[in-house]
Formats: C-alpha cells, sequence, structure tokens
C-alpha cells in the first residue's frame, strides 16, 4: 500500500496568500510542450500550417482551453447550481474544468482559425490532434499533485491512501489517466499523423483514443457525487464522463471511415 506524498499545491509562494500553483503550472507546460510540437510539425514537407501560424492556433487554443473548460463544468457538472447563481461562472479561483467542454471550445477555436487561414476545419484539427495529449497528461499529473480526482478503493498492490480523503487504498486514477490520455495516447496519435493520412482520420483517432481511456479509467474513479444517483446517471454504473465520451467515440469512429472512404492516401 503506497501513501499519497502530500505535495503543497503551491509550487512558489511569493507571500501567504499568493503564488504559482502545480496545476497552474502543468497548463504551462502543456501550452510550451505544443508550441514546440507545433512548430516541429509545421516544418515538415507538406503541412497546411506554417511555423509562424502555431502561435495563433496556441493563443486561440488556450482561449479555447480556459472558458470552453470552465463552461463545460458549469454546464455539464454545476448546472443547478449555476441556476441558482450564475456568479459562480467567474469563481475560477475555486477550480473546476470539464475536458469535453474545453474541447467544444478548441473546435470553435479551429473553425475561427480554419477560415482565417483558408483551411478546412479538419486539416487544422489534425494538425492540432496530436499536440494535445501531453497537455492532458501534463494536467492529470496536476490532479495527482493536488490529491484530487481520486479513485475508488481497491485491494491492488499499488493502491494509494489520500490522507485528505480517508485512510482507504484507492486508485491513483490521475496517474492512469496521465499514462492512457496523456503519455499513450500522444503516442499512439503522434505515430500515425507522421505518414499522410485521409483528411479527418488523425483527428477521429484521437477522438476514439480519448474516449475509450476516459470510458476506461471511469470505471475505478470516484464519480461526482452531486450528479444524479451515488455519482452515476445511468444504468446504476455509468457516470457524466462516460456518458460524454460516448458520442465522441462515435464522432471518431465516423470521421476515421469518412475519411478513408472519401479522401483517401495512397499508401496511408
Amino acid at each position: 500500500m503506497l501513501t499519497h506524498p502530500g505535495f503543497d499545491p503551491v509550487a512558489i509562494k511569493f507571500t501567504d496568500t499568493f503564488g504559482v500553483h502545480w496545476y497552474g503550472l502543468m497548463y504551462v507546460i502543456g501550452f510550451i510542450a505544443f508550441l514546440l510540437m507545433g512548430k516541429y510539425r509545421a516544418k515538415k514537407p507538406g503541412s497546411p500550417i506554417k511555423p509562424d501560424q502555431v502561435d495563433d492556433i496556441l493563443f486561440y487554443g488556450a482561449l479555447g482551453v480556459v472558458l470552453g473548460g470552465r463552461l463545460g463544468y458549469i454546464f455539464f457538472y454545476n448546472f443547478s447550481e449555476f441556476l441558482q447563481n450564475p456568479m459562480i461562472l467567474l469563481r475560477i479561483w475555486e477550480g473546476g474544468m470539464s475536458f469535453h467542454g474545453g474541447l467544444i471550445g478548441v473546435t470553435v477555436a479551429s473553425l475561427l482559425l480554419a477560415r482565417k487561414f483558408g483551411l478546412p476545419l479538419l486539416k487544422v484539427s489534425d494538425f492540432v490532434a496530436p499536440l494535445v495529449p501531453l497537455g492532458l497528461g501534463a494536467g492529470r499529473i496536476g490532479n495527482f499533485i493536488n490529491a484530487e480526482l481520486w479513485g475508488r478503493p481497491t485491494d491492488v498492490p499499488w493502491g494509494m491512501v489520500f490522507p485528505t480523503v480517508d485512510q482507504l487504498p484507492r486508485h491513483p486514477s490521475q496517474l492512469y489517466q496521465a499514462a492512457l490520455e496523456g503519455l499513450a495516447l500522444f503516442l499512439i496519435v503522434w505515430i500515425f499523423s507522421k505518414k499522410p493520412r485521409p483528411m479527418g482520420t488523425v483527428s477521429g483517432l484521437f477522438l476514439m483514443g480519448y474516449a475509450i481511456s476516459r470510458i476506461i479509467v471511469e470505471f475505478v474513479r470516484v464519480p461526482d457525487q452531486h450528479m444524479g444517483e451515488n455519482g452515476f446517471i445511468a444504468f446504476g454504473w455509468m457516470t457524466q464522463g462516460q456518458l460524454l465520451s460516448v458520442p465522441m467515440f462515435l464522432l471518431g469512429v465516423a470521421l476515421f471511415w469518412w475519411g478513408y472512404k472519401k479522401h483517401p492516401v495512397k499508401g496511408a
């Protein structure tokens, strides 16, 4: 049995009330990784994106992640409280971000950029998709440092006690997500995208990969207790995260099929 190290969520303290949090640093790491890998990809022959356009993608994408993530959390996970007090939308210091909301925000940002660059939306999203997973993984490391979004009780040898919760060994589900939707998804999508692929297939693979990873880990992660009955919103076992991931997976399958059916690439 392991015990959570009990990290201080504040990485750098300037005063007793002001400092830089680890979770914020994880966002910075994700954005830096996005920028560096994006510049690298943009220099490759045949790239639809120019190196100087990556800066615009990062700026628009960061706005989409933050605004979409916050709005998604409020509307997907905390809508009843929002109806009682709409001002919680602005209380970002209290935490609360949704991946699925961030995905919608990034999609809107990609649509705006596609119009600006004169490219099809899927050309932009295929460029962006391989750059996202490492940022997702960094965010999950931030969740682990903060000892939040922990897993369900378990008797596996690597079960971890989170003292701020209770003394039960639990799945370190944050690390599972960092490994699956972070590192593993990055390797799969990055390697797949290294060769010319039909338009939409890289985006489709990302959507399918994330959805599968999220659905799997949600089986060992503690669901949001304020959602449905004991955190389950359907069938007595399905969580909100799983429900939101189902249409994401289906869209990924559709994009993958459509790409190979309508836009085949020789040798892909």
